[in-house]
């Protein structure tokens, strides 16, 4: 089990630091790419017991999303702690049999039950439901899914378009934008969705605590 937390987690050290090629896509494969993630996902403690838990309670189409994955390559990559900056780690899963909120409620409460020591850092989403509240959030429609990745296909940031989910065959990794952004410590937007505010919330946010980040500003041409 996890130590609680507010405990200090270490700081590793390893050759995927020193290799500038996974952040050119030019220079190295995307498989490369994706198994430095894995790499860097199995030395994360926390992130290896949330992943362990959703799989566990077998949710239907489970995923861990965004930026629980990709700060904790950059903090791998800038040397900090393992969980800074990281708000929440947000876990989508797909039931379309039942898109009322107390489905997702009873969802939520187990996940919490499996882990209670993480429960306050643990957001779950059903991505069946997600057209009927968005709009009124945020002021822009949201189209119906068909699953939990096709969720990553309207993220404000290509840079956030990562999944990871354990199988008995291992760690799975999806990027359908690829992750050479991650690894290049670059923002990039996405205009699937009129999600500029967003982004640009987002992005204040995040140079203010990884500094050496690239921001690619929302075009407006």
């Amino acid at each position: 089990m996890l130590e609680s937390l507010n405990a200090p987690e270490p700081v590793i050290t390893d050759p995927l630091r020193a290799d500038p090629r996974l952040a050119d896509p030019s220079q190295a494969f995307e498989d490369e790419r994706k198994a430095a993630l894995a790499q860097i996902i199995r030395t994360t403690p926390r992130l290896m017991e949330a992943l362990e838990v959703i799989r566990s309670l077998e949710l239907p189409d489970a995923w861990i999303v965004s930026g629980a994955l990709y700060q904790t390559v950059w903090n791998h990559l800038t040397e900090r702690a393992f969980d800074h900056g990281i708000k929440d780690y947000d876990i989508v899963y797909y039931d379309g049999s039942d898109t009322s909120y107390d489905a997702e409620d009873r969802v939520i409460q187990s996940v919490n039950a499996a882990a209670p020591h993480l429960a306050a850092v643990l957001e779950i989403r059903n991505q069946a439901r997600i057209h009927l509240w968005f709009e009124t959030r945020f002021g822009t429609p949201y189209p119906e899914l068909s699953c939990a990745l096709e969720s990553l296909s309207y993220y404000a940031a290509r840079t956030h378009a990562v999944a990871a989910r354990l199988t008995d065959s291992g760690l799975e990794i999806h990027a359908p934008f690829g992750l050479a952004n991650v690894f290049a410590l670059r923002l990039v937007p996405h205009y699937a969705l009129n999600n500029r505010e967003t982004y640009e919330a987002k992005a204040v946010r995040m140079k203010q605590l990884w500094p050496e980040l690239t921001i690619i500003p929302w075009a407006t041409a």
